[in-house]
């Protein structure tokens, strides 16, 4: 054989074999993953609704990965010190937090850690809140009426508790007070548990969230007035939505997981595969209808669109309402 032809062959043989050395690091990551016990942080306290769906989320995602996966309670700042520990973290995939819509919301009502265009890899979608205000039982507001009635009546007297500044049950009853033309009393909390605790203390008058109120409403401790949903629930069917009184608010706010910046996409699709696969176990999707939790799925790619085009639809409702971050 020439000498020449040789050394063509060697050259893409040796070429060849540089590639796939090249590629083989990304698969080895993701086959070898994981190799010990993965963080996902919940941004609330334990014992809240939110904090019972993660755990029942990890625990499923855990077993599709064939490893574990462990919750990490951080409460506070607006369900934000979960974001705000994945700005540092490696992208390894052993530090994952959950991502509400309020990392899209609160840059632009102040300063924050992170920009959440550029710090994080948005995994998966995989389910959205049911909201509603309630009030004990023997409150004398009895309806949204009622309460509109007594604020118009009682300007700022009227205290409503919610997970935290900028948070969507913060901010949905803020729509709702503007369309209705009262100004209420906001007292924020680390999440939904103390907030009930404050609520049924008689230290506020309504508390605005998800259903972790639920078992109070049903156990009949609480009244609940109305829910943000486009309509009404199955659980509820009773309650009118805030929308069909004619307040003109609707709010859902999906959320899902979240890792740091810059993970390795191979890495990004095994544990988005494990998360979407959560949505098939019945455990997951019973805790999901407890909560009247709908499945709100989006892959990497669409939710990673959706929480591009939500900091701006965002970016104009925190304008509307006043809340803007003063520069």
């Amino acid at each position: 054989m020439p000498f020449q032809s040789v050394n063509r062959r060697r050259f893409v043989q040796s070429t060849l074999a540089t590639a796939a050395t090249l590629a083989v690091p990304s698969l080895a990551v993701a086959q070898a993953f994981p190799a010990k016990p993965i963080r996902l942080i919940c941004p609330w306290p334990a014992g809240g609704s939110t904090d019972v769906v993660m755990r029942v989320i990890a625990e499923s995602a855990g077993k599709a990965l064939g490893g574990s996966m462990i919750i990490d309670n951080k409460p506070g700042a607006s369900g934000m010190l979960g974001p705000n520990e994945l700005v540092n973290a490696k992208p390894d995939g052993y530090t994952l937090s959950q991502l509400t819509v309020g990392v899209m919301r609160l840059p632009h009502m102040q300063k924050m850690q992170f920009d959440p265009l550029k710090d994080f890899t948005y995994v998966a979608c995989l389910t959205g809140y049911t909201f509603g205000i309630v009030v004990r039982a023997d409150s004398p507001i009895k309806s949204i009426k009622d309460l509109v009635d007594f604020a118009k009546a009682n300007p700022e007297k009227f205290t409503f508790g919610s997970t935290g500044n900028g948070t969507t049950p913060h901010l949905a009853v803020e729509e709702f007070a503007f369309k209705a033309g009262i100004k209420l009393q906001h007292v924020p909390f680390k999440g939904n548990a103390d907030g009930m605790q404050a609520l049924l203390g008689g230290h506020i008058m309504a508390h605005s969230d998800a259903t972790g109120w639920g078992p109070h409403v049903d156990a009949g401790t609480c009244r609940l007035l109305a829910t943000y949903g486009s309509k009404r629930t199955k659980r509820w069917p009773n309650v009118p939505t805030l929308n069909e009184l004619g307040f003109d608010t609707i709010s859902d706010s999906p959320f899902g997981i979240g890792a740091p910046k810059g993970m390795d996409p191979a890495l990004t699709q095994k544990l988005h595969d494990a998360f979407k696969k959560t949505l098939d176990d019945p455990a997951v999707l019973a805790i999901f209808e407890k909560y009247d939790q709908p499945v709100i799925y989006m892959n990497t790619a669409d939710y990673t669109k959706f929480a591009q085009v939500n900091y701006v639809k965002e970016k104009a409702v925190i304008e509307k309402l006043g809340l803007a971050l003063k520069t």
